[in-house]
């Protein structure tokens, strides 16, 4: 949103419906598809009494088989409004199932959109074959980069404040991992993370877990065999984690089943190169060799063989902290998303 009025766009809120269902549930879907109903005719009434208060254009995010979007194509269709899809994904194998109702929405959304912004290759290339690939525009993840490179720039002022707050020794690389501390996939990467450090307890490092969530108890289990190596900060304030970021040495995370990641592009942002895996939207952020190191698999030995590789060579790890840096700033900043999509608009005949 900011991103778009910083475009110079008015950018408002038209609903709160929220379509998410997490289990496919038959009985909640056909429940948002009502409510989507009323939502629909209370917009029409308030357009009809006020003209002036109608969009140019329906903006939309993350619309998938378990968050169907069920205003935008009505609204579509019936005023002829421009309608953009950011985030979106499309999954065949839920064409049938406990999703399908939700799956059949998405893909009517998805099909009547004008103009779609996947964030990952793997999403363009199935949205190409899907809804037609002239409708398709590649728009990777981005942030607003700049308070993550000034902490970058005060690498040092940062690296003191982070040993002495959480006690780690300034003389020994720092790892550090951020996320939300919950069953599911992101317990699995903590758990693989705990797999790959237990096999590189050889080499020097400490660990800065930051986050919180109900799985707290069980990944401080997983991680007990280093417990004298380990500190855990918590869930921590937004403005602190580019200090955080700026103070370490290597990102280490295994992605297991994630899209892509939002902390490895903070982490990048804040010159700390990353350790992670070659898998989903993750090489679109992350670049192998440059800005940091993905191994081709998520096994926990290639993971401590690439971490052992990078902890010795002190040299690569800068370079790639520089180039991280830059590679956020040239290509993945918010400057270059507002430059990505104003461009995207032009060439679809929207205003720009």
């Amino acid at each position: 949103m900011q991103l778009l009025r910083n475009l110079g766009h008015q950018v408002e809120t038209l609903s709160t419906l929220r379509s998410y269902n997490r289990d496919g549930d038959p009985a909640q879907e056909a429940g948002t598809a009502m409510a989507a109903t009323r939502e629909i005719e209370r917009l029409a009434a308030a357009w009809q009494a006020n003209p002036a208060t109608r969009p140019d254009l329906l903006f939309t995010y993350h619309v998938y088989h378990k968050a169907a979007d069920y205003l935008g194509p009505a609204l579509k269709q019936h005023y002829g409004l421009p309608y953009v899809i950011a985030e979106p994904s499309v999954a065949p194998k839920r064409e049938h199932g406990p999703w399908a109702a939700g799956y059949a929405q998405a893909a009517r959304a998805i099909r009547s959109a004008d103009i779609l912004l996947p964030i990952t290759t793997l999403d363009r290339i199935c949205l190409s074959a899907f809804a037609g690939a002239d409708k398709v525009h590649p728009f990777p993840p981005f942030l607003d980069h700049q308070a993550f490179a000034a902490a970058a720039a005060q690498h040092d002022r940062h690296r003191r404040v982070v040993a002495q707050r959480f006690g780690l020794a300034p003389g020994q690389p720092w790892l550090l991992a951020v996320g939300m501390m919950r069953a599911g996939d992101k317990m699995a990467s903590f758990l693989r993370l705990a797999e790959m450090l237990a096999l590189a307890m050889d080499t020097d490092w400490q660990l800065l877990l930051v986050g919180d969530g109900p799985e707290r108890r069980a990944v401080a289990q997983a991680f007990a065999f280093a417990s004298d190596r380990v500190r855990f900060s918590g869930q921590l304030e937004a403005a602190d984690l580019p200090g955080i970021y700026a103070a370490c040495d290597l990102y280490v995370w295994p992605a297991i089943n994630e899209a892509y990641g939002m902390a490895l592009l903070e982490a990048q942002a804040a010159g700390l190169p990353v350790l992670s895996v070659n898998t989903r939207g993750v090489p679109d952020i992350v670049h192998h060799g440059e800005t940091g190191w993905l191994t081709t698999d998520a096994q926990p030995e290639s993971l401590a063989s690439a971490l052992r590789d990078l902890l010795k060579d002190t040299t690569r790890r800068q370079n790639m902290a520089r180039a991280a840096i830059e590679h956020v700033g040239a290509h993945l900043s918010m400057v270059a998303a507002q430059r990505r999509l104003q461009d995207i608009f032009a060439r679809s005949g929207l205003p720009a």
